[in-house]
């Protein structure tokens, strides 16, 4: 953790998984943060958000959580499809490197709260406020004023920035900033049920059908969770009535033809009209729109919350480091960029999912039906098959803060269940690495989560970086990290490059010249970039760089 930052916090508008995982992550900066949230208190009720996958956990390890959430957690590596009763196909998840964590982990969102609060509550420097209703929002050059409606009358709460994430009911807020949200609603509804039973050989695998004879002409999703629960979802007509459905023993019918003649409990229920919105500005000044704030998509795909995480994450480093005087105000717009990029792909794959499983035309429900029919033995069909594809971290190739490498582009969105290739813009895979100095065996994702970390090859000399004050940038030659071979082989390293990472361990650069390290720092930090013509230090007073690596 950075040590504390003196001077006025960041707010944080939002208690949910998203405004808690940005708290904590500004904290881990040591910036001071205010949350504000017009609850008030925590909502116990109803398991919502489930499905967190291998990445999110990641950044909630950083935060000290990601492994608990993992072992309390139901993890799964297969998912099946089928067409009524008939499996068409099924797929394993990749990992580039070795991973500590499953491709995804279900555990009701309740239970991740919890853990959650447990680590804000261990905070010096989080204050969580319950009960504080944003009335009205200001902002200049200085910082962001908050009117907030509580008990005890109005109260105003000021910082130097917000991270805005108070879910998907935030049309007041998103007024108050201006802000459009257009987008569409689904007609078909969903309805949801926590079911506890004992399905034996379902624990570990996520099955959807097609039109099953159980629910005919529509679709149903079950996942497993902890505590011998199943997430249990149907697609129902627009007209569908839950409390006449319960009444006529219809909802009892509809479990036992998932569960079978066994004993089971409903947990919870509800039911849901799935919106795909987009606002369109994730950056307003000084504050930064996250989660459900920001973007709806369905959930087929597991695509809301945790893309609401990766949000946080990016929202907090980059607040963190304007905040520290390490980048300037510019770096904030960079968010927008990026996140805006990363929630429109989302909008497009889940509604591309959602056409699918609900044709909108004859021609479309003709298409759908062929395409289902023809996969049970035709592979390129089952490619067309969509039952909404799984959450993934967005590949930030085109962010103004990536130096691209002609020699490593960027060949598109990966097959399903895949991992881009590393190249700039992309994740970096995860593996062991050792540290000199550190008694313990790190991760290279917790490495670059320290700051900038640039990894040099055996063959090329070490790059002198501009000083800088107090920006967290640590010099590795890879060989010395890497005593297993595993970090070559994860990122695919040729010899004599370098490898730059951001603060969220996305590749920003790999170099071939020690003398463009320095400007890919700086482009991933917007700063103003030096002129490439210029003759850097370390080639103006001509002498070798390999003498030793320095942390900067």
């Amino acid at each position: 953790m950075t040590a504390p930052l003196p001077g006025p916090p960041v707010l944080v508008l939002g208690a949910g998984p998203v405004g808690q995982t940005a708290a904590l992550l500004l904290a881990r900066w040591g910036l001071p943060v205010v949350v504000l949230d017009a609850r008030p208190g925590r909502d116990p009720i109803g398991s919502k958000a489930i499905c967190q996958q291998r990445d999110v956990l990641d950044v909630w390890d950083s935060v000290g959580v990601g492994a608990e959430v993992a072992r309390r957690g139901v993890t799964w590596t297969t998912a099946r499809t089928f067409h009524r009763d008939h499996e068409v196909f099924s797929f394993t998840f990749a990992d580039r490197g070795r991973s500590p964590f499953p491709p995804f982990v279900n555990i009701s969102q309740c239970e991740t709260e919890a853990l959650l609060d447990e680590r804000i509550a261990a905070s010096p420097l989080v204050d969580v406020r319950w009960g504080h209703r944003v009335t009205a929002l200001e902002q200049d050059g200085d910082g962001v004023t908050v009117t907030c409606e509580t008990t005890d009358g109005e109260v105003r709460v000021t910082g130097t920035h917000a991270v805005a994430c108070p879910g998907p009911r935030s049309d007041a807020l998103r007024s108050m900033l201006g802000l459009s949200f257009p987008g569409e609603s689904f007609e078909d509804h969903f309805l949801i049920c926590d079911v506890r039973t004992d399905l034996p050989g379902w624990e570990s695998e996520r099955r959807f059908y097609f039109d099953p004879g159980w629910n005919p002409g529509r679709q149903v999703l079950i996942h497993p969770c902890p505590d011998s629960t199943f997430r249990i979802d149907w697609q129902v007509p627009p007209d569908f009535d839950l409390a006449a459905e319960e009444s006529s023993g219809g909802l009892d019918r509809r479990i036992r033809q998932v569960v079978g003649d066994r004993p089971y409990e409903i947990v919870w229920k509800s039911v849901y009209r799935f919106h795909s919105r987009l606002v369109d500005r994730m950056r307003v000044g000084r504050v930064l729109v996250a989660g459900d704030a920001a973007h709806l998509v369905s959930p087929f795909g597991a695509r809301g919350l945790n893309s609401g995480v990766l949000d946080a994450e990016n929202a907090a480093w980059k607040i963190a480091f304007v905040r520290h005087g390490w980048a300037p105000e510019e770096l904030l717009e960079s968010y927008h960029a990026e996140r805006h990029a990363a929630a429109q792909e989302n909008v497009d794959v889940t509604t591309a999912t959602m056409r699918f499983l609900v044709p909108r035309t004859e021609e479309e429900a003709r298409h759908r039906l062929d395409v289902l029919e023809r996969a049970a033995t035709d592979l390129a069909a089952r490619g067309q098959v969509d039952s909404g594809r799984l959450a993934e971290p967005f590949w930030y190739v085109d962010s103004p803060l990536t130096t691209p490498d002609p020699g490593r582009p960027f060949p598109g969105r990966p097959p399903r269940g895949d991992v881009p290739v590393p190249a700039p813009g992309v994740l970096v895979p995860d593996c062991p690495v050792t540290v000199a100095g550190r008694p313990d065996v790190v991760r290279l994702r917790q490495l670059a989560r320290e700051g900038v970390t640039v990894l040099v090859g055996d063959d090329a000399p070490v790059p002198e970086l501009p000083a800088s004050d107090g920006l967290p940038v640590s010099v590795h030659r890879m060989t010395d990290l890497d005593g297993t071979g595993l970090l070559h082989e994860a990122l695919g390293a040729r010899p004599g490059e370098a490898w730059v990472l951001r603060p969220d361990a996305h590749v920003a650069a790999v170099l071939t010249r020690a003398a463009d390290v320095a400007p890919a720092v700086a482009r991933l930090l917007a700063r103003p970039q030096e002129d490439p013509r210029a003759p850097h230090r370390s080639q103006a007073r001509g002498g070798s760089l390999h003498e030793g690596l320095a942390t900067v």
